[in-house]
């Protein structure tokens, strides 16, 4: 099975007050994070992470990373700089890229931390998987809610917890009607 999240943010305190998540404490959100991730990924499925797996954390992303069920594959954010210069953390992911093209379920995905305005294939019925802009309903989100084969990942949007392309599909689709 592959799965998809993004915006993950172990251990940063202020993203929970920003995108309002529904914790009350780093250690919580953490701890729920890393529940809801193993009580749906096995280890031989494949995981994209889409960027932004931890920032500001005073824990080392060692420590979450082997607590994670599954193939990690890393789509580096713009918070994963430090993340990347750690040679033990890197071991843990099968790749590290900036951006991805794979298919799943004969469907093409270009995947990337940032959303784009076009992707590579887009007239031919691609798909793209981002990150970035969380919950934020601002201009991108008004941009990118237009582009039917554009999909957010963000954790926060798919009930904190990594998701199918097809669970991906639906969990936007209801975060755009609630944003009607």
């Amino acid at each position: 099975m592959i799965y998809y999240i993004s915006d993950l943010h172990f251990g940063h305190l202020r993203c929970i007050e920003m995108d309002k998540r529904p914790f009350s404490s780093i250690e919580e959100m953490d701890r729920i994070l890393i529940e809801n991730w193993n009580n749906k990924v096995n280890e031989e499925d494949d995981v994209y992470i889409l960027g932004d797996f931890s920032y500001k954390s005073k824990i080392d992303p060692v420590e979450y990373l082997k607590q994670l069920k599954g193939h990690k594959h890393l789509i580096v954010g713009n918070h994963d700089l430090k993340l990347i210069k750690n040679q033990e953390a890197c071991h843990y992911f099968e790749t590290i890229d900036y951006y991805l093209q794979i298919e799943d379920q004969k469907r093409v995905i270009y995947l990337c931390h940032l959303p784009f305005a076009e992707w590579p294939y887009y007239q031919r019925n691609t798909y793209h998987i981002y990150g970035h802009i969380h919950n934020d309903r601002g201009d991108t989100f008004q941009f990118m809610s237009k582009k039917e084969r554009a999909l957010n990942a963000g954790c926060m949007i798919n009930h904190y917890e990594p998701v199918t392309l097809d669970e991906l599909i639906k969990n936007n689709q209801e975060y755009k009607k609630r944003g009607e």
